[in-house]
């Protein structure tokens, strides 16, 4: 499955212009940092829903560029963030902004880029797309607080695992996709039909980064490393709830005091695919980009959309 780049190709250059600009600094250090991370951003899924979303409610200008450099500033924050949060030494594949300069300086860093993205909307008077992606930055605090208050806590009930990912991952697709319906079109009932559409896709592409834990290596990331870092996930979450009274001890033992074994860490995989966990979650990941696509079928037929539903699919079928 490609990325329908070809339908913004033009777009997609113009856009690298624009968040290039909006993260140059005059401070050496900061400098050379940020052409450390642009370097190595990915392949740009946020702004690309901002830009397709943008195209099929109107047409791109300088306000859809602006909203996607602002998603894309917010992700790559939010990131550096997490990884002084996870103590995490690698990001795709590279060094992180932590493993090199550390706690101080990413923290710094973070909170950089969440400042220019504010002073990006402020200064071209784009309030009602910085209410939208001010919005996100709340959500998603909210999100990694509820996930940390809920750490460890095993009984943890189905629709606060879904509380947790709508505000910490959903969040952010959502307001992308809603910023750039506004953009283009400036009507709110079309902003908040396409808000629904990155919402229901955020949430789905959750569940497929849980559904990796469960993996073979044949996709070439590390599983186990929610069971490890006890972090509690659909396919747990189900598993608990429905196996036997013995079976629920022995995982929860594991995970709290063998959590570092990769024998016992898979033994658990094994016992979650078992009882169905993999099964549901999957099944709930499928009825969230179903929901997905119902939505983007209320819209008008074009390439357009044909591009946001391609782009969907990637996001479903992708194997990282």
């Amino acid at each position: 499955m490609n990325l329908p780049t070809r339908l913004i190709a033009n777009e997609l250059e113009v856009f690298e212009t624009y968040f290039k600009k909006a993260v140059s600094t005059n401070a050496p250090m900061l400098d050379r940092i940020m052409r450390y991370i642009v370097k190595r951003k990915g392949k740009q899924l946020r702004p690309m829903f901002v830009l397709l979303s943008a195209k099929l409610c109107g047409t791109i200008n300088e306000s859809t560029y602006r909203a996607a450099s602002f998603v894309e500033i917010l992700h790559t924050a939010t990131l550096v963030h997490d990884d002084v949060v996870d103590d995490a030494n690698e990001r795709r594949g590279f060094f992180s902004v932590y493993a090199l300069w550390k706690t101080k300086v990413s923290v710094l860093i973070g909170d950089f880029l969440l400042a220019k993205g504010l002073l990006l909307s402020l200064e071209n008077n784009d309030y009602r797309i910085l209410h939208i992606l001010s919005d996100a930055v709340k959500k998603m605090s909210e999100g990694e607080l509820l996930q940390i208050e809920k750490a460890r806590t095993f009984n943890i009930k189905e629709e606060v695992y879904y509380e947790i990912i709508r505000s910490k991952t959903a969040s952010l697709l959502a307001s992308a996709c809603a910023a750039g319906a506004w953009s283009a079109s400036g009507d709110e009932n079309l902003t908040e039909k396409l808000r629904l559409f990155g919402e229901n896709v955020g949430m789905a592409f959750q569940l497929k980064d849980d559904l990796f834990d469960y993996a073979n290596n044949k996709i070439g990331k590390p599983t186990g490393n929610d069971i490890k870092e006890k972090k509690m996930t659909l396919p747990l979450i189900y598993s608990l709830n429905n196996c036997t009274a013995a079976e629920r001890k022995e995982i929860i033992y594991i995970i709290k005091n063998k959590n570092n074994s990769s024998i016992h860490v898979k033994k658990v995989a094994e016992m979650v695919a078992a009882s169905g966990g993999i099964k549901y979650a999957t099944d709930k990941m499928n009825e969230f980009y179903s929901k997905a696509k119902s939505i983007l079928y209320e819209l008008p037929e074009n390439e357009t959309r044909k591009g946001l539903e391609e782009l969907v699919d990637f996001v479903k079928d992708r194997n990282y």
